[in-house]
């Protein structure tokens, strides 16, 4: 019999593991007090998505267009807000993963083409800069 410490989320568990005729079945140990937890592991930080390249300016600005399929999460603009081509102006969640838009230019939000909730495809107008 071997015994082991598991850690799920972020709590530790002991179990015990037997053998039998060549096959290892699990079975929770029996624990009266509480493992100590698991140093939890370093997380990689997660790449941001890279900018979308902005659309040729349309007559009244810059378009931001999704890049991917995927669903508002965040809209983190409103119309006349000033901001800078490093601003994460929408949060695109795609496969579970939260997507940072950014504007690409610097200037004023002239119009937001997006809620939270919508679902989007390549090349949809959600943000528009002049």
């Amino acid at each position: 019999m071997k015994h082991f410490r598991i850690a799920v989320n972020g709590t530790s568990y002991d179990v015990e593991v037997t053998e039998l005729d060549g096959a290892v079945s699990a079975a929770a140990a029996p624990v009266s007090t509480p493992a100590a937890p698991a140093p939890a592991p370093a997380a990689a930080p997660a790449a941001p998505a890279p900018a979308p390249k902005a659309a040729a300016p349309a007559g009244d600005g810059t378009q931001v267009t999704a890049p991917m399929n995927g669903t508002i999460a965040r809209v983190n603009c409103k119309v006349g807000d000033t901001v800078k081509a490093d601003a994460a102006v929408i949060i695109l969640e795609a496969m579970k993963m939260e997507n940072e838009i950014y504007a690409g230019v610097d200037g004023t939000v002239k119009a937001v083409q997006v809620n939270t909730g919508d679902a989007v495809q390549p090349g949809d107008v959600l943000v528009v800069i002049g």
